[in-house]
């Protein structure tokens, strides 16, 4: 990860086009504030592991949103492909996807592989603040569970100390 980018600093901000369910519009991190945002990478469209993680956000994009948590894709792929590839063989994913063709996105929260112009699989959860709470990053071959970053932006909103493998409805740590 970039060493400008730390848990419990602000969250680089940014502004990209994405394709946004059948759309083309302008997104920034700026307009979600009040919200929690869940900001995930991938490396490229029209692969094999990319599917199964995107699906599942979008499997999971009310549970998101009763969070007060707006999810959002990114990967250096065009706003094109993106509309390309969504429309084709994930029609039912509507969170905004963005095109950070410049690199700079991947670029500024650590994730891009410079040499292959691709992101890693980068999960970042910013509170409503604007503030990195949560960065995760996998290898390019292992896809993530989308599961354990629901659990996790869960943890975070209780406020509290929570302890391994804590579940809502489980004991907080009082001190």
């Amino acid at each position: 990860m970039s060493t400008s980018m730390k848990v419990g600093a602000p969250a680089p901000d940014f502004k990209a086009k994405a394709y946004v369910a059948g759309d083309f519009k302008d997104v920034t991190l700026k307009e979600f504030q009040g919200k929690w945002v869940c900001l995930y990478f991938y490396p490229l469209d029209f692969t094999f592991v990319c599917p199964t993680e995107i699906r599942s956000f979008g499997e999971n994009e009310a549970k998101f949103k009763d969070l007060n948590c707006q999810v959002l894709a990114c990967s250096t792929d065009s706003e094109f492909s993106h509309k390309a590839w969504f429309e084709r063989d994930l029609p039912t994913v509507k969170h905004p996807v963005l095109a950070d063709t410049a690199h700079q996105i991947s670029q500024s929260y650590g994730v891009l592989i410079e040499d292959k112009g691709i992101a890693l699989r980068g999960t970042f959860l910013i509170d409503p603040k604007g503030i990195l709470q949560y960065a995760s990053v996998n290898a390019l071959g292992v896809g993530r569970s989308v599961e354990e970053v629901l659990r996790t932006l869960q943890a975070l909103q209780t406020g509290e100390l929570c302890p391994a493998d804590w579940k809502p409805g489980k004991a907080t740590i009082k001190t």
